[in-house]
């Protein structure tokens, strides 16, 4: 799973979220760059030529209760 996080200018990283609050997730690296590209096409743009990172896609793992039960991360 993959998610997109956005930073502010100060070094603080902030997940993206939908209309309805959620954060934005996908299910490949790809599909989350797309919708990157899509929502923020400026700063992507500028992250080539400007330098500077201003976007990412992060991998997600588990989320801190699977992490504390030891649970196995959904598929």
């Amino acid at each position: 799973m993959f998610k997109i996080e956005t930073e502010d200018g100060n070094g603080i990283w902030t997940d993206v979220r939908g209309a309805d609050g959620k954060v934005l997730t996908f299910d490949t690296q790809e599909a989350a760059q797309a919708e990157l590209a899509r929502l923020f096409p400026v700063l992507v743009q500028m992250e080539k030529y400007a330098g500077g990172k201003r976007t990412r896609v992060v991998r997600v793992f588990r989320t801190d209760a699977e992490w504390k039960d030891g649970t196995p991360p959904e598929a």
